[in-house]
């Protein structure tokens, strides 16, 4: 049944029409797609068939990397119009013409359903752009298409594995196929570093943005928490969740973030994100580290990711940052309290969004979600359970006094109390800790094998904004630098962490390998 799922999905793209120019797309950033369109060396027309194309070869085929869900049969005709509108002098900004992917998780108006990877929603064909979509539109992006993830953004279960889907199946690292690609935003993750577009948009509630872009060699934001709408987008918390650009570079995220923001009445959080509407690729500058004060956070690691992490730091240092030493507080009980918080809401965000999906949608409620995955358990849920939406299920709703407690304790602990602490302890800025160690393998027994050392929980709590950008490779594996910091501070991130990508230029472009080069002594001495 899941390979039929795909194969309906997929049939819907639109054929890699060979074009009638060669043009290269791998490894190619936003600015320079704009540049061989001003030039006439390239249309959009042209870009969405050589992406087209690149998909074709390795999405399904190749290194079968699983990262796209389902293609926009459209992606040609709005390419073409966009075309005419070059022609006629009219051009809407730097995305205009550029193609991008969506994650499965948030609504277009293309004939393209939104499934969260699950076999439950493979007929929710809304026919809506999400209003984060309408914006990305609106500057002149291309969709794609839709990319692969962990299914319900890996809120199902504490046993899963990152990356796969009912629908999609298991997403591959594009640095070590039997690696994972993270999650929950794994397809965006991995067709971004293979060059499937020039940037995708991911969603997160916890790491599913920083997460996947780390592992796959990307920059990554998770924003500020009301920068960017969340309606028409698979929910799990209204507290935490938010969609984030990834991309291959700072300045490719800072164009996609800015056509990003904006209010939406339909989503209160968002209610101020017109103050902080600009042009953040136009603010950065190489000289941003000159002078900058940041906080240093050493979390336990191996001593691989230890060495990389520290010259990380020497780059920084190098550029004129000031660093200072600063010492996570212990913010007892704040695991269980987000867990709560999450769980609370997924109950009652996803049954107010499952009633909005079209009548073909027969699953309207949580509980008959869990009924549905129950029924087709072979399909749905062949490598883990369900437990997290069984505990979902069972919370009291938003009015629980427990949930309430649960949610100040939390934004408490990870803002006032957590990030904020340590920047007023450091006097600094900003704050950078390694984001995650190097992927582990993916595991279906098991599930995620991960003990390492993780970035995402504060900012992701206190919805703060938290950076991404590429250290480089720890044995062939990439690693990421996070840069945190306090709410509404997201150009301070991207300002630093650009001026350091420019100084280190750490990312490697993927090999495809069918593993990690971990280097000598697997066979031992004899």
């Amino acid at each position: 049944m899941r390979k039929v799922i795909i194969g309906l999905l997929l049939a819907t793209a639109v054929p890699a029409v060979a074009s009638a120019k060669t043009v290269a797309v791998e490894e190619q950033s936003i600015d320079q797609l704009q540049a061989a369109m001003t030039s006439g060396k390239a249309s959009s027309v042209d870009l969405v068939r050589a992406y087209l194309a690149r998909i074709a070869a390795m999405d399904r085929k190749g290194p079968t990397l699983r990262a796209v869900i389902a293609l926009n049969p459209d992606a040609l005709a709005q390419a073409k119009a966009l075309d005419a509108e070059r022609k006629a002098g009219r051009i809407r900004g730097p995305l205009h013409g550029v193609p991008v992917l969506i994650k499965d998780n948030v609504e277009t108006a293309d004939a393209m359903p939104t499934t969260a990877g699950s076999l439950a929603l493979k007929d929710n064909l809304t026919r809506r752009d999400a209003p984060v979509v309408a914006q990305l539109r609106a500057a002149g992006a291309v969709i794609l298409g839709k990319t692969n993830l962990s299914e319900w953004a890996n809120i199902r279960s504490t046993r899963s594995m990152s990356g796969w889907s009912a629908v999609g199946g298991l997403v591959k690292n594009p640095y070590a196929l039997d690696r994972t690609a993270c999650g929950s935003s794994s397809g965006s993750g991995a067709a971004i570093a293979a060059s499937f577009a020039a940037a995708a948009i991911g969603t997160e509630t916890d790491g599913s943005v920083v997460c996947p872009s780390s592992l796959n060699g990307l920059v990554g934001l998770k924003p500020t928490l009301g920068l960017v709408s969340r309606t028409h987008v698979v929910p799990i918390s209204h507290s935490q969740d938010t969609p984030g650009p990834m991309a291959r570079s700072v300045r490719d995220v800072a164009t996609l973030f800015s056509a990003m923001i904006a209010a939406d009445p339909a989503d209160a959080a968002t209610a101020g994100a017109g103050a902080y509407k600009r042009d953040y690729a136009a603010g950065l500058s190489t000289s941003a580290l000159s002078g900058l004060r940041i906080g240093v956070i050493r979390p336990e690691m191996t001593a691989d990711l230890a060495a990389k992490y520290q010259a990380s730091l020497d780059v920084l240092k190098a550029a004129g940052a000031v660093l200072v030493e600063v010492k996570q507080p212990k913010l007892d009980g704040l695991g269980e309290a987000e867990l709560l918080v999450l769980q609370t809401e997924l109950k009652a965000d996803l049954d107010t969004y499952l009633a909005t999906t079209p009548g073909a949608v027969r699953t309207r409620t949580l509980d008959q979600v869990i009924a549905f995955n129950t029924a087709n358990a072979g399909t749905e849920m062949p490598f883990f359970a369900q437990e997290t939406f069984e505990a979902a299920a069972k919370t009291k709703g938003l009015n629980d006094p427990a949930y309430k407690a649960a949610r100040a304790k939390s934004l408490r602990l990870a803002g006032a109390e957590g990030i904020d602490a340590m920047l007023k302890a450091a006097g600094a800025t900003v704050l950078v800790e390694p984001t995650y160690g190097p992927a582990w393998l993916s595991e279906p027994v098991y599930g995620d094998q991960y003990g390492g050392p993780s970035s995402s929980e504060l900012p992701a709590v206190a919805g703060y904004p938290n950076l991404t950008v590429p250290m480089g490779l720890v044995r062939g594996l990439p690693v990421g630098l996070s840069f945190i910091a306090t709410k509404y501070a997201d150009a301070a991130v991207l300002s630093a962490g650009y001026a350091y990508e420019q100084r280190a230029k750490a990312r490697v472009a993927p090999r495809y390998l069918p593993t990690a080069e971990v280097g000598p002594g697997l066979e031992g001495a004899r």
